[in-house]
């Protein structure tokens, strides 16, 4: 097993000048070296063939004793050096302070064919940002990342990808619903992949603390590293980077949106300087369509990370980003132009998607009534998201008056539906069959192509924990099964058709398929 072993992010960013692994804030550095604590008993549960290819690595290379020990935080690599990074964040719309990677720990970079990956073990000890925790990960937490950062990759969603799912062989004590319940659990690490794991708060951090000399250091080389194509380091160039940054957000954002996709903790330390999907902690998939709904339990009261608010937390965030960056530019009007511009781009950017979804390729001025209508629709009754609009692609403008019996599968509770919601339903089929009379591609056209945007299968709350139940008894099958089936989450696979449901009513308000929390 051979790496192309690249140290780029620790040789030009300043390091934590102490080299102890005790708790403390870390001052006009970027990380802090920390090694791995090694793991007593580990086992390799599931590896990703595709991000092995990703890397250079092969099958064989998996099945080594080298690879088990290095990505269970076993062996460190010759002429590499471990490290945590040092960042801050606001957390549910208040500064946190110093945050840093509390349970995640950087292994090495690895260049293949001409693209550098940062490489990193979540669950793999303490470092000096894991403040009263121990800085390890269980299993359930692990299953979920690994399988979601996949599925959504799949999706075509911008993300960090997971190399391997593995136990430690260790237990570990979390009190998974916060009540003063603590229990031990199986420990387990995930190795996650990326071109950067930079965050807003790594940005944020420096700033709050005015060093600024840090500040333009990590930021050049963020641009120098990942948005060389902007030019170089300059105020203008400052300006460009953080608007690519706003693009990339905000198309993350509507992509989750598309989906149904409700990441639970979207505080600033959450969100990646390349705009990918980061931390899979609480999240969810929609199941009834629900803009107030969100999987976190810590966020249950006031709902600021719900579905609904995503893309307007994201604006929130990159407010924030602004401020941090705002030192190296010091000229408010820059940041404000583009934040502006982000306010009239997400409302276009989501009636484009919802057009998409609708099978719609043409622009009408009056399709945001058609998309709030239909909203509205879907709120009438508990209707799966999912489902709904994967049946949607089967409808026929000339036989409008079905539409309601076409769809009838998604809803939850169809005894519920009085005539009155079978009445705007139809009403709402009938704008949509004329609507739909203005189009120029056939039904067969159509149908392909919403069934490219709209996903059969997604990673539902109580699929996961299916896979999670099963895997703390030591049966893995479902893991990779469900691996497999979300590789393809928008091919019809009849094979695994049992998997195109609406979430059982038994998982309705089971711990893990319904409400999380963030040690989930």
């Amino acid at each position: 097993m051979k790496f192309n072993i690249k140290n780029s992010f620790i040789n030009q960013l300043p390091a934590d000048f102490k080299t102890e692994n005790n708790r403390r804030q870390v001052k006009e550095a970027c990380y802090s070296f920390v090694s791995p604590k090694k793991t007593s008993n580990p086992k390799l549960i599931h590896v990703s063939p595709e991000v092995l290819e990703t890397l250079g690595l092969t099958v064989e290379d998996a099945n080594s004793e080298a690879f088990l020990n290095i990505f269970t935080g076993n062996k460190i690599l010759e002429n590499t050096k471990p490290y945590a990074m040092c960042y801050g964040g606001h957390q549910f719309g208040h500064w946190a302070g110093q945050l840093g990677d509390g349970r995640a720990i950087n292994l090495f970079e690895v260049e293949h064919k001409n693209t550098n990956w940062k490489l990193q073990l979540k669950g793999a000890g303490e470092t000096p940002y894991s403040r009263s925790a121990d800085g390890l990960a269980v299993l359930r937490s692990s299953i979920r990342e690994y399988l979601c950062s996949e599925a959504m990759y799949n999706l075509g969603i911008p993300t960090t990808r997971a190399l391997s799912l593995a136990l430690t062989g260790d237990q570990v004590l979390r009190d998974k619903l916060y009540d003063g319940n603590p229990e031990y659990e199986k420990g387990a690490i995930v190795c996650r992949v990326s071109q950067s794991f930079l965050r807003f708060g790594n940005f944020e951090i420096l700033s709050a603390r005015q060093d600024f000399k840090t500040l333009k250091t990590l930021v050049d080389y963020t641009i120098n590293t990942h948005y060389s194509f902007l030019g170089k380091p300059s105020k203008d160039v400052y300006l460009k980077f953080f608007n690519e940054v706003v693009n990339r957000s905000l198309d993350m954002v509507i992509h989750w949106q598309r989906v149904g996709f409700v990441h639970g903790v979207m505080n600033t330390d959450n969100m990646s300087i390349l705009g990918q999907t980061i931390d899979y902690g609480p999240y969810g998939w929609l199941e009834g369509y629900e803009p107030g709904w969100t999987p976190n339990t810590t966020d249950a009261q006031h709902k600021r990370y719900r579905y609904g608010a995503q893309v307007d937390v994201v604006h929130w965030n990159l407010f924030q980003l602004a401020n941090a960056l705002y030192p190296l530019v010091n000229e408010a009007e820059g940041f404000e132009a583009i934040l502006a511009n982000f306010g009239e781009q997400k409302i276009e950017h989501y009636k484009a998607m919802m057009r998409s979804k609708l099978g719609l390729q043409l622009k009408d001025e009056k399709d945001a009534v058609l998309i709030q209508e239909l909203e509205d629709c879907l709120q009438l009754t508990e209707t799966d998201f999912t489902i709904f609009f994967r049946l949607l692609a089967d409808f026929e403008n000339e036989k409008h008056s079905e539409g309601f019996q076409l769809i009838s599968e998604a809803f939850y509770t169809p005894k519920t539906i009085t005539e009155a919601i079978k009445t705007q339903w139809n009403l709402w089929f009938l704008s949509y069959a004329e609507r739909l009379k203005r189009e120029t591609i056939s039904a067969q056209a159509r149908k392909k192509q919403m069934n490219s945007i709209n996903p059969k299968y997604v990673l539902r709350n109580y699929m996961a924990q299916l896979a999670i139940d099963d895997a703390n008894k030591g049966d893995y099958g479902l893991i990779d099964e469900l691996f497999n089936l979300l590789k393809q989450p928008y091919a019809e696979q009849p094979e695994h058709e049992k998997w195109f449901a609406k979430r059982p009513e038994r998982a309705r308000h089971k711990v893990g398929c319904s409400m999380l929390s963030c040690s989930s």
